[in-house]
């Protein structure tokens, strides 16, 4: 396992000099945060419904089309034309909500259903981006 060799503090009393513990990482976050290029897309989670999973409305989700998917896995679904983030429940066939607010939802035999991908990463802006006020 690789450690990321960066230390943070909540309690900031003072400032010191930006360069005092400046480490240059031979990591770009594009390595760290994305697996599989060619199959991983992002998208902006929209909605409540995935908090008790830590994914608020605003958030970027990375998700990745190339992982196998697996019982229990956040993922991105195109459900009869809508793009929805769930916990998926595979022998269910159920979308949960992460929210006790929101209900849960079946996959019905009708229903036109595909799963898009998994999501392995999600990402929380402090600070509004111009580049994401382009519609994601």
């Amino acid at each position: 396992m690789k450690f990321i060799p960066i230390t943070a503090s909540a309690g900031i009393t003072g400032f010191e000099s930006p360069a005092s513990d400046y480490l240059q990482l031979p990591l770009s976050l594009d390595a760290l945060l994305v697996e599989h290029p060619s199959a991983t897309f992002i998208g902006k989670a929209d909605g409540h419904s995935m908090q008790g999973v830590g994914i608020f409305s605003g958030d970027i989700l990375i998700v990745d089309r190339h992982v196998t998917v697996k019982e229990g896995d956040v993922i991105v679904a195109n459900l009869n034309g809508e793009f929805i983030c769930k916990i998926l429940h595979i022998a269910q066939r159920l979308l949960a909500s992460a929210n006790v607010k929101y209900k849960d939802i079946a996959i019905n035999e009708e229903d036109q259903f595909t799963i898009e991908g998994v999501v392995i990463r999600s990402i929380r802006c402090h600070r509004a981006s111009q580049l994401l006020a382009v519609n994601i």
